[in-house]
Parts: C-alpha cells; structure tokens; sequence
C-alpha cells in the first residue's frame, strides 16, 4: 500500500494510492487516523483494514484537484540519519570505510515535504543534495534479535538529506550542518514494506538536478543493510513507532566534484527510488 499525508480544505488527510486515485481515507472511515504516525503505531492489521477500506471506496472519496503535501510521518519521535553507508561515497570523501554506523540524528524542521521549496540559507552558499532512502519504525524496538530486525519496519519512503557542507566540516560533529531549517525533504509516498523486496534491498536511487543525473546507486550496495541498522539502534536505543531512518547517500554529491555543484535559486532536485517513488523540491534562497 501506498500512504500519502496531505492537507485538503483546510484538515490534515490521509490518503491510500489507488488505481482509482487518491483515496481520502477520512471519507470512507471516520475512525481511521488522519495521522500515518498513529496508524503505524496501531498495528499491520489496521494499515491492512486501511488499504481494503481505499479499495472498495466510492468515487466521493477520491480526492479532486490539487493537494498540499506534508511529511509522510509528522512529530516522529526519533529521526535518524546513517553517514558513510556506500562504499563509493566513503572513498569520494576521502574517509575510511566504516566498521560500524555512522549515526547522527537530525530535527523535523530540517525537513519539507513533497513539491515544497528546498531553502538554501543566507549563511552558506555550499547546499548539497543526497538522495536516501527512509526506513520507517513499525513497533517497539529494543534489545531485539537480528534475524527478526525487518519485522519492526513498517515501510519505507524518499528523501533528500540536503547538507550545509561548510557548517557540516566546521566541528567534529555534523549537527549544525545537517540541521539548517528546510534544506531536507521526505515524501510524498510511504510504501509498506510488504510492497517491496526484504529490507528494501536491490532498489535503484537516483538523484536528478535540474533533469541532470548526479547521483545512481541501489540500495544493495548499503554497507549496513536496513536490518544491521535497525538491530544496531535497537541495541542502544528504544525505537517507536513512527521513528525514521535515512539510510545514507551513494556517491556523486556536489561538494567532492570539480568544481562543485551546489544547489541554488530556481533549481529543482528530484530523487527517485525504484518502486518507493519520486520526490521532488524546487530550491529558494532564504528571504
């Protein structure tokens, strides 16, 4: 299934991709959450009843005209960001292949949704694209097996980990330069992670700017598969519903290329992921 947050008339929605269209759940079941979060956190068994509820709707209840997109999973409690997980991008860093996670975590605001503007900041002229994939927490996790780890994903979606680069090298510690309001995107769709291949893997990932690829990859070359992932945080960490992970980028980032490419007013950056979908943002200097 595939899951979309959205405003519409004012409310916050909750929709399913049908062949039909977009399903506004709210309008075949009222006791269904509008929030992705809460669904999730209810269990497989109601984004299952979810899905056959969208499939069987009335024309009514699918949505007409235009729809404002936000973040598939809102107020997570916990997001987190893998550095350094393909090989390629760790050597055109010049940085050694890891041997565990590189785990850093990153704030809501830092993120817009699907079609909302990427906004490169007035303190750095050095905005750079990285095209993720995002692995969502279906259930509590914590001290859980590593054979049982994909059974605590729920799903997954897209998502541009745009970094300040500049900021980013100015400390040992990446906060900063990862954390500028609005220079990250997620969305629009989240796909259940019974659509997809076990852990996501063998999955293609472009990144496009401007219509030009930069980045191509596919998640089977992650050196910490989604599961190792999962299992690792859970050993440190309680994992809820709703927690989200952007598992690392391929290489091909703007600031190792010569010269660099950094993203600036007017440009628009697509990322793609085989059979998760296509997120796309235009790019806007701060006001």
């Amino acid at each position: 299934m595939r899951f979309v947050s959205f405003r519409k008339d004012g409310k916050n929605k909750l929709g399913v991709r049908t062949d039909a269209g977009l399903v506004d759940l709210s309008k075949v079941d009222k006791k269904i959450p509008t929030d992705l979060k809460e669904l999730i956190a209810q269990g497989k068994g109601a984004m299952q009843r979810a899905g056959r509820a969208a499939k069987k709707a009335k024309p009514s209840a699918i949505v007409k005209g235009r729809v404002s997109y936000q973040l598939p999973i809102q107020n997570p409690d916990k997001i987190f960001c893998i550095g350094l997980n393909y090989k390629d991008h760790a050597a055109e860093a010049g940085l050694k292949i890891p041997t565990y996670p590189v785990v850093f975590t990153r704030f809501e605001t830092s993120f817009v949704p699907h079609g909302q503007a990427l906004i490169r900041p007035k303190a750095s002229k050095h905005f750079d694209y990285e095209a993720e994939m995002v692995a969502v927490i279906g259930k509590k996790a914590r001290n859980i097996k590593k054979s049982q780890a994909l059974e605590y994903v729920a799903g997954y979606s897209v998502a541009n980990e745009g970094s300040i680069r500049d900021y980013q090298m100015k400390a040992s510690q990446w906060t900063i330069g990862k954390n500028f309001d609005a220079t990250g995107s997620i969305g629009p769709d989240f796909v259940t992670a019974d659509e997809l291949p076990a852990g996501a893997k063998g999955l293609n990932v472009q990144c496009r700017l401007n219509g030009k690829v930069l980045q191509e990859t596919n998640t089977r070359e992650m050196i910490f598969d989604v599961k190792t992932l999962v299992y690792e945080l859970a050993r440190a960490i309680t994992l809820m519903p709703g927690d989200v992970i952007l598992t690392g980028t391929g290489a091909g980032v703007g600031f190792v290329r010569k010269p660099p490419i950094f993203m600036k007013q007017g440009d628009t950056c697509e990322i793609e992921i085989e059979n998760i979908g296509l997120l796309s943002n235009p790019v806007r200097n701060e006001k």
